[in-house]
């Protein structure tokens, strides 16, 4: 199976595809799930075979009787032929046909219906299964893959199991359920040569299937590794629509595109000229069977071995065999497609879950919610570490911030507490909530007790309401609305025509920066988690903005341990506790105050910023120091 490694170990390559018969062992639990109403649809695909088989032997009886008919009347003794009728029973005949072929059709529903909720249930369940599998990866694995050609993968997946299930149950078994009794038909009733014969051409003809569909089969895989690249750059073009129009690439990204179309155009002319030579030696194989048959049948019938109606039953039976014969070569390919959809959808359920629960973990019981990191070391790829021994406490209803340049680690905080990643135990140290190794806990109860309001906001291309609800779905309306107000978004979201009902577009384009972010900060408040991070909070805010969206943040956190990721040192100048960080390392810690008074990094950072804003860095210290003292003293 293909495994994606922690931090501290080399990439697996991806393992190849599996075998058929895999893929097939990997369905059928799904199937035997309904054991009884697969056993009553077999009954009754085996009772619409037996029917079918009755409908050539009726034929034969009426044939045969009306050849009767009109020997009599050829011989000029046309006054016996009512007579010849009735006792041959020609009208129940009749009657009988028309009864029998009903009962083919009877059957045939009946299977239907009864295998529908097994082939359905079977979809529903998987589709399940990989959909909550993808939630349950890591975010390693979701950054390597594209998600337009992992849908893709899913979609034809899905479907090749409904073809699977169709293909074999409605096709290929009935067929050879067919064959068998067509054949145990011909050795009783008639001469061994016919049921060799045939036997013979259909061994020759699925040999033949088999050995060309599988050379033909890497033009199927190649067709649909290029109809997923293609569909997965689309995708990726039309969710940076905003980012291609900036740059003026339209032209490029359409060229792109047309790279794999070319190469899937190519693929698939190949392919279709492959398809020609299987269908002409597949008729020919059909072909060359029934001459052998039919010239057998017309020498018995010269002789007076067989009656017209024999070789009526026998050309039928033939025509019975080889017409699904003939779309059971278009069967196996479709089968082979099917199974080739399948096996990469499977594929998906065999990667590993890099950060899964221990077994036995319990959920987190959080009591004051203090958070430590001790002596952390991480690394994404191991040729380059993140984090370097990295130690700090969060106390139990402080707020501690976390400040440094870009790419000093800050962000793999948040990645790491919310257990995106799991530290190596061995050497990657430990984070702890109340004394509790966070990799010991469920993942569920983790993160039910953090709320985040991350930097960059992506929200779902639903309504506004539905976006704020998802922080706790089964919140009221008048909660919903409450989390908006204190985010300060409920006066433009009434401002709005369809109010909260207003969809907000693919990943919430249609909402500007800063009111995504309030969207963002509201779906957290209804959370109401004991834990808070905030990422960035405010940086998508204009200045007046950031100041009410600050002194709510503040608010909410109040009595809950907090955790800020900033870059703008204005935002954390009351927090108990700021962390700078560089390269991965802590380098200093204390208060705004103490920090600025120290006159490393953070001074520097702190004039830096204040330089930009145009004030004067010496009067604004001072001013600031003694902002940031007082809520210290009032024990916030």
């Amino acid at each position: 199976m293909r495994r994606f490694p922690a931090s501290n170990e080399p990439a697996l390559p991806a393992t190849g595809p599996r075998n058929d018969w895999q893929t097939i062992v990997s369905l059928l639990p799904y199937l035997t799930a309904y054991k009884w109403r697969v056993a009553f649809a077999l009954t009754c695909l085996i009772g619409a075979k037996v029917a079918n088989l009755g409908v050539p032997i009726v034929m034969k009886h009426i044939v045969d009787g009306l050849a009767s008919v009109r020997h009599l009347t050829a011989l000029g003794r046309a006054e016996h032929a009512p007579g010849i009728v009735l006792a041959g029973g020609i009208g129940l005949l009749v009657v009988a046909y028309a009864v029998v072929r009903l009962s083919t059709s009877l059957f045939t529903e009946l299977r239907e219906i009864l295998f529908s909720k097994v082939t359905e249930s079977a979809v529903r369940q998987l589709a399940l299964k990989v959909f909550r599998h993808l939630h349950a990866l890591s975010l390693r694995f979701h950054l390597e893959r594209q998600t337009g050609g992992m849908s893709r993968d899913i979609e034809r997946g899905t479907r090749g199991i409904t073809q699977l299930i169709s293909y074999s149950l409605y096709s290929i078994l009935p067929t050879l359920v067919e064959v068998g009794l067509v054949l145990g038909f011909f050795v009783v009733k008639y001469e061994a040569y016919y049921a060799i014969v045939t036997l013979i051409a259909l061994v020759a003809y699925i040999a033949f299937t088999v050995k060309v569909t599988e050379w033909r089969t890497h033009y199927r895989r190649t067709m649909n590794e290029l109809d997923s690249r293609a569909n997965a750059r689309a995708i990726d073009s039309l969710i940076n629509y905003e980012t291609v129009k900036y740059f003026g690439n339209e032209e490029w990204e359409t060229k792109r595109y047309d790279e794999n179309l070319h190469r899937y155009r190519q693929a698939a002319i190949k392919s279709q000229h492959s398809l020609s030579a299987l269908n002409f030696g597949q008729q020919a194989i059909i072909g060359t069977g029934l001459v052998f048959i039919l010239w057998r049948a017309t020498l018995g019938v010269m002789a007076g071995r067989l009656t017209l109606g024999d070789l009526v039953l026998i050309n039928t039976f033939m025509l019975q065999l080889y017409i699904p014969l003939n779309f059971l070569g278009v069967v196996y390919r479709e089968l082979k497609q099917s199974l080739t959809d399948m096996d990469r959808m499977f594929t998906l359920l065999t990667v590993e879950r890099e950060v899964a629960d221990v077994p036995g973990a319990q959920p987190l019981a959080v009591r004051g919610g203090e958070v430590r990191f001790a002596h952390v070391n991480f690394a994404y790829e191991p040729s380059r570490q993140i984090l370097h021994d990295l130690s700090f406490t969060i106390a139990a209803g402080t707020t501690t911030a976390v400040v440094g340049h870009s790419g000093s680690g800050k962000s793999t905080l948040a990645r790491l507490l919310f257990r995106f990643y799991d530290l190596d135990r061995a050497s990657g140290g430990a984070i702890t909530i109340d004394g509790q190794d966070i990799r010991d806990v469920t993942q569920d109860s983790l993160r039910a007790s953090i709320g985040i309001v991350p930097q960059d906001t992506v929200l779902f291309n639903d309504s506004i309401y539905y976006n704020i609800a998802y922080g706790r779905p089964t919140a009221s309306r008048e909660e919903v609305i409450a989390a908006a107000r204190a985010a300060h978004i409920h006066a433009f979201i009434e401002s709005l025509p369809k109010g909260y009902d207003t969809p907000v577009g693919e990943r919430g384009l249609k909402l500007s920066g800063g009111e995504k972010q309030r969207v963002a900060i509201a779906r957290t408040l209804l959370k109401n988690p004991p834990i808070l991070l905030f990422d960035e909070a405010t940086s998508a805010l204009d200045s007046r903005s950031e100041r009410a969206i600050q002194h709510e943040l503040d608010q909410i956190a109040r009595e809950r341990t907090t955790l800020v990721i900033a870059h703008r040192l204005s935002t954390v100048v009351h927090a108990q506790q700021i962390i700078v960080m560089d390269h991965g390392r802590i380098v200093e810690r204390g208060t705004h105050a103490q920090l600025l008074h120290a006159g490393g990094h953070y001074a520097q950072m702190w004039a830096l910023q204040q330089q930009k804003a145009g004030e004067a860095p010496q009067s604004q210290q001072g001013q600031v120091q003694g902002q940031a003292e007082l809520p210290a003293a009032a024990g916030k």
